[in-house]
């Protein structure tokens, strides 16, 4: 696949630093890609009416986008002094998380990059998170940019389903595995393929029978999952120290893998379910990204 535009999500709270931009201006500069710079505002005061008619409160928008144009463009332009093609926009309106989804629409990016922050249940309950949001809804790739952790430039893990456990379209294996493998020949680095499975565990076998038998049916279980997994990578060039079987609840093991690694950046395929189900459980992406400390790159289904 070939990678040519990128969106940088601005956070406009933040005026000292900004790490999605820090890692989009280092992949931009290795990947050769356009940028485009976005910041999505909104605000109540100038919203309703409280203490504005309407001409002054439009004027008081435009005075705003213009203020927010203006320093985009002075971040973008150590950019272009590099060579880059780099673009701005600045947008009015709310939810944010929409705002920035119609606008990728519009722009169709390869990868939209973000700064996240770790929040907590209450938050994510509440649905006042946009990572979140941009998590369940974006139909682009989204890269979540740790601030809290050096980047490294070293290793990118991904974290593929073959037997589609989770209910994702066997298709969405093949775009993770399609994406690990072009960034790490765009970015010149190394990478590796995860899958983690969990047997039914042997406390929760009461039948003396099926106790007897249960060496034989986690044999059993291993061997179909390292299968499907072999099965999945068979058609790309990829070496057999690269695949690795884990065995256990993902949200624990792909965590533990990627600190004992080091890795910089985890890929991920997420889909979205009711909002019953992801106000209750949320995704195996959330509580995988919940217990790591790298940077994720959640992709989603085609169709989204």
């Amino acid at each position: 696949m070939d990678l040519k535009q990128i969106l940088v999500i601005i956070d406009p709270e933040s005026q000292d630093s900004q790490p999605a931009l820090e890692r989009a201006s280092w992949f931009a500069r290795k990947a050769n890609v356009a940028v485009e710079l976005l910041i999505c505002e909104y605000n109540s005061a100038l919203d309703g009416g409280f203490f504005f008619d309407g001409p002054a409160q439009q004027k008081a928008r435009d005075s705003l986008l213009k203020n927010r144009t203006k320093w985009l463009e002075q971040l973008a332009e150590p950019l272009r002094q590099d060579g880059l093609q780099v673009t701005t926009k600045a947008r009015w309106g709310k939810p944010i998380h929409k705002q920035i989804i119609e606008h990728a629409q519009e722009l169709k990016p390869d990868i939209i990059f973000r700064e996240a922050h770790k929040h907590g249940i209450l938050q994510r309950l509440l649905f006042n998170n946009i990572s979140w949001q941009l998590i369940r809804y974006c139909p682009i790739p989204l890269w979540l940019v740790r601030s809290d952790k050096t980047w490294q430039n070293k290793l990118i893990t991904t974290a593929v389903d073959p037997l589609h456990a989770a209910d994702k379209p066997a298709a969405l294996d093949h775009k993770l595995v399609s994406m690990a493998c072009t960034l790490a020949k765009t970015l010149n680095m190394q990478a590796d393929f995860i899958h983690s499975y969990a047997p039914l565990p042997r406390t929760m076998v009461f039948d003396a029978e099926l106790i007897a038998a249960y060496d034989e049916f986690l044999a059993r279980s291993k061997d179909q999952h390292e299968a499907a997994f072999n099965q999945l990578l068979s058609g790309y060039r990829i070496a057999e120290q690269q695949k690795i079987l884990l065995e256990g609840f993902p949200e624990h093991t792909i965590a533990e893998h990627t600190q004992h690694n080091n890795s910089d950046l985890l890929v991920m395929g997420a889909i979205s379910r009711t909002n019953l189900q992801n106000i209750m459980i949320g995704s195996t992406a959330e509580r995988v990204f919940e217990s790591t400390d790298c940077d994720l790159l959640v992709i989603k289904p085609n169709g989204i």
